[in-house]
This record gives structure tokens, C-alpha cells and sequence, in this order.
């Protein structure tokens, strides 16, 4: 084999182990499941392949409401991850010292080190009806003397933000610690004020975190289930908590699957979407 082939095959023999892994954890599950979603019947009378589209539709129809209320609560928490974040990655990237940065680091992934179950339900006892947040709320009269927190939407949201913060915070980081500080003097010696610079440069070149960030943080919160269940009310179950039920509970399969392609489908359109508004070019520009 000459250099010339083998150079041109190299690509594609670094990317094989990882389109194998995903061709077998992914796209063979993602298949199956796409199999499953076409079934007719029910578990006592029995489930067969019959290419039954109307799943979909009764899918769509039926959880409606669930499935704009995961959307609000994942663009809610991504929201408000990164008014969070944002400001934390800038520091650490351009005011912290180098002995403070690895420290403020760990700090941003020492929650990863409990399990998600027991952070979440640790939330349950930090906004608990007599806790110390909901007392200090109704001192300052945001929330009525008899009102609560718990078992509210804002809680959902607020376990969903707390759980995924560090999915935003790392990738501004590293896109903010990128950035050549001199281009920044450089905006200042053209007389750029602060907040011109900012704006004009550190966003722009900071666009692959935020982008980054965004993505993961909405994606596994639209589908977060646990923080619904735990810190919310039927009336605030998102459309995990559905397929969860309709999976392991109620065992409707065909619906179920359903269910999931909707999501997953909604999920790709809008990424497609925010990226559009972003520009790939920018991106690309942004990232080299």
C-alpha cells in the first residue's frame, strides 16, 4: 500500500472505533426503537409490527402540554445556566490567579461526585415549605406567607439549572481561557470602552462555549424526568416523565417509542435552528 492511500485511509480508520460504538449503542437501539414505535395492540392481547403511523399522531395529541412544558422549563434552565455561568467562567478565565483556577475548577465539578438522585432530592429539604429559602422569601414578601416553593414549576426549574450548570460553565470556560487577551488591549487602544470590547470581542470569540454550553444543558433537560418527579407535581411532569411511565409502568411501548422520536426530532430542529442564528461560519470563525 502506497503512503498516499494510507494517509488518504488514516481519517477514516481513527474515526472507525467511534462509528462503531455509536453505530452499536446508537443506531441499533435508535432502530429497534423506531421498529417499536410502529406496533398495534396491547401487552394482554399482544404487540406486532403493522407500520401504525397513528402513534405518532395520538402521541402528539395526547401529551401535547407535556411536551411544550419540557421545552419551556430546559430554555428556562439553559437561561438561566448561563446568566450563571457566564460571569463564574469569565472570572476564573480572566481574574483568577493560576493557583486560584484549578481550585474554582474542581469546585464547579464537585457535584458530579454525588449521585443526581441525591442531589435532587437534597434540593427536596433546601426548598422545603419550612426551610430556610422559603422563610427568607416570605420575609422579603416574594412569596406569600402561606405560598411555597416546593411542588412549583420554579423548583423544577431550579433542580434542572443546578444539576446541568456545569455543563455550561466548562465549555465557556475553556472558550473564554482561549481567547488572546491582547486583542482585547487591542480593542481598548482603539478606544473601545469595556463594554464595547466585551460586546465586539469576548462574545463573539466566546460563541463555541456558549453554543456548546447551550446544547448541553437544554438537550438532557428536556428530557430530565427525575427533577419533575421529585420537586414537582403531576402538574409539572415533563414528557420524560411520561415515557418513563409508559416504558416501565404502563407498558405501552408504541406510544412510548413515539414519544421519543417526537423529542428526539423537536431536539434536532432546534438545533438546526440555533445554529442558523448563529452562523456556522461565526462558529467556525469563532472556534480557529
Amino acid at each position: 500500500m502506497t503512503l498516499g492511500r494510507r494517509r488518504r485511509l488514516l481519517p477514516y480508520l481513527l474515526l472507525a472505533p467511534g462509528l462503531l460504538w455509536l453505530g452499536i449503542f446508537f443506531l441499533v437501539p435508535a432502530l429497534n426503537q423506531l421498529n417499536v414505535s410502529l406496533w398495534s395492540g396491547t401487552p394482554e392481547t399482544g404487540q406486532s409490527f403493522d407500520w401504525n403511523w397513528s402513534n405518532y399522531g395520538e402521541a402528539i395529541g395526547d401529551y401535547q402540554e407535556h411536551i411544550i412544558r419540557s421545552l419551556v422549563y430546559a430554555a428556562a434552565a439553559t437561561v438561566l445556566a448561563f446568566a450563571i455561568a457566564f460571569p463564574l467562567a469569565y472570572f476564573i478565565a480572566f481574574k483568577a490567579s493560576a493557583r486560584l483556577k484549578p481550585l474554582l475548577l474542581v469546585l464547579i465539578i464537585l457535584p458530579f461526585f454525588t449521585n443526581y438522585l441525591v442531589r435532587t432530592i437534597a434540593w427536596e429539604t433546601i426548598l422545603a415549605d419550612d426551610g430556610w429559602v422559603v422563610n427568607t422569601l416570605q420575609t422579603f414578601g416574594i412569596v406569600a406567607d402561606d405560598g411555597r416553593v416546593l411542588a412549583t414549576g420554579a423548583a423544577v426549574v431550579a433542580g434542572i439549572t443546578y444539576n446541568f450548570l456545569p455543563f455550561m460553565a466548562l465549555p465557556l470556560y475553556v472558550s473564554l481561557e482561549k481567547i488572546d487577551k491582547r486583542l482585547i488591549e487591542a480593542a481598548s487602544d482603539l478606544y473601545a470602552g469595556r463594554w464595547t470590547a466585551f460586546r465586539k470581542v469576548t462574545v463573539p470569540l466566546a460563541l463555541p462555549g456558549i453554543f456548546a454550553g447551550s446544547l448541553l444543558t437544554f438537550i438532557p433537560a428536556v428530557g430530565d424526568f427525575v427533577n419533575a418527579e421529585l420537586l414537582g407535581t403531576p402538574r409539572q411532569y415533563m414528557i420524560g416523565n411520561v415515557i418513563q411511565s409508559k416504558f416501565l409502568r404502563v407498558q405501552d411501548y408504541p406510544e412510548a417509542a413515539a414519544l421519543s422520536f417526537v423529542l428526539m426530532a423537536l431536539i434536532l430542529v432546534g438545533v438546526f435552528a440555533y445554529t442558523r442564528v448563529l452562523g456556522r461560519e461565526r462558529l467556525t470563525e469563532a472556534a480557529l
